[in-house]
């Protein structure tokens, strides 16, 4: 017989004696790397602020237009200060002290999240050919911001030299003309 602090814990412990099968839950999906949960996140902002236009837009109707307008949107979240050209800090890398000029979003941020908003929209159906985050418009925009944030800082916004790859079965050794690695083609 069951004493009166024994009542119920059968049920609320599940007890071998009223076995019932437990169904079982679906195994976890492996967790997104932080990109990946980025780059979700980025296309489900993106999405919203589609919906959010007035009328809605369909992301099969985006255009080029579209994402120039959700990258000026962003601006207002951004936490870059982008001297104008009236400041009087505008060209200087370290200013001295406080102004009124904007925060705005990084190029570096800007860039990042086109990236991933173009893998995003051809992993989500759309065609490589018709991908709007992969338009002209917004290269030029890109760069655009680029240049005047840089001059805006004064500090000149510098590319970075692909290194070329080497091939070291056919590079040619000068001495005895035969093909292989020799110490010329090695890194210093």
């Amino acid at each position: 017989m069951d004493s009166p602090s024994n009542k119920g814990k059968g049920i609320a412990e599940g007890s071998s004696s009223q076995s019932q099968p437990q169904p079982q839950s679906p195994p976890n999906p492996p967790a997104l790397s932080r990109y990946e949960s980025q780059k979700r996140r980025d296309w489900n902002t993106f999405c919203q602020y589609l919906r959010n236009q007035q009328p809605p837009v369909h992301i099969s109707q985006c255009g080029s237009n579209h994402i120039l307008d959700f990258l000026q949107y962003l601006d207002q979240f951004g936490k870059t200060k982008v001297h104008v050209h009236g400041c009087v800090f505008f060209g200087q890398v370290e200013p001295a002290g406080q102004c009124n000029c904007p925060l705005k979003q990084a190029w570096g941020s800007l860039d990042a999240l086109i990236g991933r908003l173009r893998a995003a929209y051809e992993e989500n159906g759309g065609l490589p050919e018709r991908n709007p985050f992969a338009g002209g418009g917004i290269r030029v925009f890109l760069r655009e911001v680029r240049d005047s944030q840089a001059k805006a800082r004064g500090v000149p916004y510098k590319k970075r030299k692909k290194k070329k790859k080497r091939n070291p079965m056919k590079s040619h050794d000068a001495e005895d003309g035969t093909t292989g690695t020799s110490s010329s083609n090695l890194p210093s």
